[in-house]
């Protein structure tokens, strides 16, 4: 929200006879702002007599008309009615959202979308004082925090004891709670616990409600839009869930989970504080057993348990889960595709649609999977490689166009080309595979020695292979072959002695440099 400059109150001190300084100084007002006041009440022919009478906004409203004010281009609902409405049986904002949306629309009139819609509507409860109906619906939202209290596991080998963080997430109708023992608060953790809080459920629904943390909330501006995490946003809308966090120092937005973190020190913590944990798989066993029993606990001022309400008349009011869970992954942005059709990752290759040779792309890596994006369209996806595997190639024959020169490089194939160029170039290439600690090391070097013939013949190639073979290197490479060839050795069929070697090369005769007359 921009703060408004109190221009009332520099026009009344600058009547005074108070210099730019004095004011500034004396209500913290920028030199910049006062000269705005100055220069627009100059523009608009108005001093103090002018403006005495008049309220703060009045003479804000009169200097810089316009600023400040922010008119949306959605159709405003008549949100008193919908407060109304919502109190009856069966009413939910999704259903007047849809009335609301069919009716904007036959007007041709733009219709906001149910998140701003939903958002709005909280905000005029806030502002009225009207306690909002949507809050205590059953099967509408989830609470989620973190645990202030923590817990702590033991190191049996070295007797460390090192932090575990709780997630707590709680339906506000039912109050049936769940908790989940996290090693650390980073986003991983925040999404695999939410992934965890929708199978222990059994059902998702349509509002996510946490609190301002950077691991879902990047910024929450008391005025425009709420920008989420991406990944947060991601795994939301994989439950078919909107993100509302609560308002920022406002924790009756979300009351029943603040309730709940509070329970839970109670019932987990000192419950458990008796028993020593040393792995996080026993801690989350006794935290179940403990938040079973919580949610068994009869309530006090109403009839049932949690277990019993959510069982009964929230659970079938929630939506099903997709038929998978969600994956936690990572973006890696701007990865450009390779003349040979693959994009690198993690010193692999994955095969894209040829059609995006030389485009960037960005990759979506999981536990199993890497899909490659260009923009929102998803281009192709392949099975993660074992962290162990280095140099190979993942292709779909879809992504290929036909032809053996698109084929993913191995061995046999490497050496079936050096095969059609002689069998000095086999030996050339054998030794240099057996020099190589792994296989796929040697595909390289080996085909930096084959291009050769893309710019010297195939038969200037074999030539130099025999006589680097004569020579003293051991395993001739594409630094041995390559002045061999550039200086036509190849040709002569001359092979330097060991004493002409400089460093497992071979010297550059006069012939070389200027038509090798000096």
């Amino acid at each position: 929200m921009v703060r408004k400059i109190k221009a009332k109150l520099v026009l009344q001190l600058r009547n005074q006879n108070l210099s730019r300084r004095a004011i500034e100084s004396a209500h913290k007002i920028s030199r910049h702002s006062i000269q705005a006041v100055l220069d627009a009440a100059e523009l608009a022919g108005l001093g103090w007599d002018d403006v005495a009478e008049l309220s703060e906004a009045e003479v804000y409203a009169a200097l810089f008309p316009g600023r400040g004010v922010r008119e949306s281009v959605f159709a405003q609902p008549d949100w008193a009615r919908v407060h109304t409405e919502l109190s009856r049986v069966g009413v939910t904002l999704k259903l007047l959202h849809q009335e609301y949306a069919d009716t904007t629309s036959r007007a041709g009139q733009a219709v906001m979308s149910y998140d701003r819609f939903c958002r709005l509507y909280g905000e005029h409860a806030a502002v009225t004082g009207a306690s909002s109906r949507v809050g205590h619906k059953a099967g509408r939202s989830i609470e989620v925090d973190w645990s202030g209290p923590t817990m702590q596991l033991l190191d049996p080998s070295t007797g460390e004891l090192s932090k575990v963080y709780l997630f707590v997430a709680c339906l506000p109708f039912s109050r049936y709670a769940f908790v989940e023992a996290c090693l650390d608060m980073r986003q991983e953790s925040w999404l695999r616990a939410h992934a965890a809080m929708f199978a222990f459920f059994g059902g998702s629904v349509p509002r996510l409600v946490p609190d301002n943390l950077k691991t879902g909330v990047i910024s929450h501006p008391r005025e425009g839009e709420v920008v989420l995490n991406d990944a947060y946003r991601e795994m939301a809308a994989h439950y078919s869930a909107a993100v509302l966090p609560g308002r920022v120092r406002a924790p009756k937005d979300k009351a029943s989970v603040e309730n709940t973190v509070f329970h839970v020190a109670t019932w987990v913590i000192a419950g458990l504080r008796h028993e020593q944990f040393t792995s996080l798989a026993q801690l989350r066993t006794r935290i179940r057993e403990k938040i079973d029993a919580y949610n068994r606990q009869p309530f006090q001022k109403r009839p049932g348990s949690r277990l019993s309400v959510f069982t009964t008349e929230e659970l079938p009011l929630m939506q099903p889960l997709p038929a998978a869970p969600f994956e936690v992954s990572t973006w890696i942005y701007k990865r450009k595709v390779n003349k040979n059709a693959h994009v690198v990752w993690a010193k692999n290759f994955y095969s894209v649609p040829f059609g995006h040779i030389g485009a960037h792309v960005d990759l979506r890596v999981t536990e199993t999977m890497v899909e490659v994006y260009r923009g929102d369209e998803r281009l192709t996806s392949h099975l993660l490689l074992p962290a162990s595997a280095v140099n190979r190639y993942q292709s779909n024959d879809a992504d290929l166009p036909e032809g053996r020169s698109w084929q993913a490089w191995d061995r046999a194939r490497i050496e079936d080309w050096a095969a059609r160029m002689g069998p000095a170039t086999v030996m050339v290439i054998g030794k240099i595979f057996e020099a190589a600690s792994i296989e796929e090391a040697a595909f390289d070097p080996a085909l930096a020695v084959l291009r050769l013939a893309r710019r010297f013949s195939p038969a200037r190639v074999e030539a130099a292979c025999v006589l680097a073979l004569r020579g003293p290197i051991r395993s001739p490479r594409y630094a041995h072959l390559r002045p061999i060839l550039d200086t036509g050795q190849d040709k002569t069929g001359h092979v330097p002695d060991e004493s002409e070697a400089d460093d497992g090369g071979y010297v550059r005769g006069s012939a070389y440099y200027a038509g090798g007359t000096r």
